[in-house]
């Protein structure tokens, strides 16, 4: 069914079709109400048929939209248009957990951890409110654009469920990540989803779902009888303690596994401060059972004893035809009870003194021996022998070193009496580690805390290094050394120098730069910016903020801006022209072009412009520039000389002849 372009509920126009799944068809659409974009997710043509599911679905779709938490789709709306059966919810931008595991294989493990809290703060929430998930897989996870996880399908997950769990055709994609209870058919509840989440965290952290096979059924099977292979075998560098997480949470036992997701976000939440914690507690620990399967030759004992019970049925039928046979039975049997009390009572009484009362023997000494020897030593005294290990650098490995209690000469103690003795692991080695390069903090607390060894802290001055970091070791990495030994360990106090941190000086004078620059090297250089105000710090080197060395060299740049100044050109024009400053004269004694145009220019500027007679001597012309210009004289516009005038001089002159 092709719905892009329709406007359902009178308010939704449904813009793209932006996803499809096994239950329903996900479109984009605008809220013409509010004025916002929305996610309008339409039920699938086989589901709508079912009337039973149609209610279980809106009554579920409803309780579900009072959820409301960050990690959780927020439903908006819940309705029915004709043959069209649809919720709307927040429209969330991003990526499936699906997708994310499908394009990136293994997740790193504290990313992973992360979604999962997030995950499991949704499923509490939802829980606390009795509202139960039941299809928790990735695909109905969304990663936003910032990181933030998403559930959806509260509601939807479990109306479908319900309807269809026993036609594993429509939720062949959610097969993978049943919980037993549910792959079986049984009832399942908040711990259900818990075991689904372990399955997601599983696949996150290896790349694959724990199990697979060819067909749902053969996995649902799976689910139930399987145990999964630990995620830590196939990622090594999944921390104990999120191994532990994952397999507690897939326990098949519903009574083995995490009991709400309070507990799971407890331990997830230790997990990230100390991966490598023994802090996930089994549930198996102190419980009871409550019922015994017997074996194979019990059950023979027990068929037995039927047909005991059978025999027993048929001395009676006897019994009841011959009265005076069973009561001479009677006679018999109590008067042999009456002789045998006072017998079985004597024995009894001295068997049962003699028993309360275990036997002393004598405890030997054990130092000095190894485990084997000091079981020979006892012998079938009955003592029985409590051993622990421990390193210790005076005895030799595998060698008593203590007793409890202490061997005294002649000291007796009882049968069945514990003895404890701890066994000389010898010598403790460690590898030295490399710490260069971590902080001294860091350092120190694998040194001491994880190697046992000493640590002796030097400090000196590095150009190189940023103080509080490890510059050098003593002794270098690899070194096999005895547990206790003092090691040296070198840590950056800085250059040494002075450090200063660069201050703002643009827009102040130079003066006031150079006092704010004290304790750096200065250099001062000029420039011209018309548009900025004369004196006034242009640029700096080095920018405002860093800290350098003392004595560190710095430019400034101030600007300078050069005043207009007047000068004076005198021009003798014959001396310059030359041969070509004589006037010629006709045959009736009249002179020939007896005048040329002059021209002076200032950087290319024209300036001066006149007429004049190719003879004079004294031309005299105002010109203005700042600092040095150059000087063009042209004669009727051919260049006859170029010069260099200063005009920062006072009441500067340049003749040109």
């Amino acid at each position: 069914m092709n719905i892009v372009g329709k406007v359902i509920g009178n308010r939704y126009e449904i813009l793209e079709r932006v996803g499809e799944g096994g239950m329903a068809t996900v479109y984009r659409a605008r809220d013409n109400v509010l004025k916002r974009y929305v996610a309008v997710k339409v039920l699938r043509d086989e589901f709508i048929t079912d009337d039973e599911f149609i209610k279980r679905f809106n009554t579920e779709a409803q309780s579900a939209a009072s959820l409301t938490h960050p990690n959780i789709v927020s439903i908006f709306d819940v309705g029915q248009e004709e043959n069209i059966y649809y919720i709307v919810m927040e429209l969330v931008q991003g990526k499936t957990l699906k997708e994310i595991i499908s394009e990136d294989g293994v997740l790193p493990w504290k990313w992973s951890v992360n979604i999962a809290i997030q995950v499991a703060s949704a499923l509490e929430t939802a829980h606390k409110n009795n509202i139960i998930h039941r299809d928790i897989k990735p695909h109905n996870i969304i990663i936003t654009e910032d990181g933030i996880a998403k559930v959806t399908d509260f509601g939807i997950a479990k109306a479908v469920s319900n309807s269809t769990i026993t036609a594993f055709g429509t939720t062949i994609g959610s097969v993978h990540y049943f919980s037993p209870e549910h792959a079986r058919g049984g009832y399942t509840d908040a711990k259900s989803d818990i075991y689904s989440l372990g399955v997601v965290m599983y696949e996150m952290l290896t790349g694959r779902v724990p199990f697979d096979a060819d067909t749902p059924v053969s996995i649902a099977l799976k689910h139930m009888q399987e145990k999964p292979v630990e995620p830590i075998k196939l990622n090594p560098s999944i921390p104990y303690a999120v191994n532990k997480i994952i397999m507690k949470a897939m326990e098949k036992d519903i009574s083995l596994r995490y009991q709400n997701a309070t507990e799971l976000l407890r331990d997830l939440s230790l997990a990230l401060k100390n991966p490598e914690g023994n802090f996930v507690k089994s549930n198996a620990e102190g419980m009871q059972y409550t019922q015994r399967i017997p074996t194979i030759g019990e059950e023979r004992e027990l068929e037995n004893m039927k047909e005991k019970v059978e025999e027993t049925k048929e001395q009676k039928g006897y019994f009841a035809k011959h009265p005076k046979a069973k009561k001479a039975w009677i006679i018999a049997i109590v008067v042999c009870i009456i002789i045998l009390i006072p017998i079985i009572g004597f024995f009894g009484t001295q068997l049962i003194l003699d028993a309360g009362q275990p036997k002393d023997v004598t405890l030997p000494n054990l130092l000095g021996k190894t485990v084997q020897e000091a079981k020979e030593e006892l012998g079938n005294s009955k003592i029985v022998l409590e051993v622990t290990e421990e390193y210790n650098d005076e005895v030799e490995a595998n060698k008593i070193f203590s007793q409890e209690p202490p061997f005294i000469e002649g000291y007796q103690v009882k049968e069945n009496s514990t003895v404890k003795v701890k066994v000389s692991k010898g010598v403790e080695m460690v590898q030295m580690q490399k710490v260069v390069g971590m902080t001294y903090e860091e350092a120190e607390k694998i040194l001491r805390e994880e190697l046992k060894l000493e640590v002796e802290k030097v400090e000196e001055t590095s150009k190189t290094v940023q103080e509080g970091y490890v510059t050098k070791q003593s002794p270098e990495e690899g070194t096999e050394l005895k547990a206790g030994t003092k090691v040296q360990v070198y840590v950056s106090k800085g250059t040494g120098i002075k450090q200063i941190s660069v201050p703002y000086v643009i827009g102040d004078t130079e003066a006031d730069a150079k006092k704010k620059l004290s304790g750096l090297e200065v250099t001062v250089v000029y420039e011209e910016d018309t548009t900025k105000v004369d004196g006034k710090v242009l640029k700096q080197s080095i920018d405002a903020g860093t800290t350098v060395d003392e004595k560190t060299k710095i430019t400034i740049t101030v600007n300078k801006i050069e005043a207009i100044k007047t000068g004076t050109v005198k021009l003798n024009l014959k001396s310059l022209l030359g041969t070509k400053a004589i006037i010629d004269k006709d045959e009736e004694g009249n002179e020939i072009n007896p005048t040329v145009q002059v021209k002076i220019t200032v950087n290319d500027e024209t300036v001066y412009s006149a007429k004049h007679r190719k003879d004079e001597t004294e031309i005299t012309a105002e010109v203005s520039g700042k600092g040095t210009v150059t000087i063009k004289v042209l004669v009727d516009d051919v260049r006859e000389d170029m010069r260099q005038f200063d005009l920062s001089a006072e009441n500067p002159v340049l003749t040109i002849d």
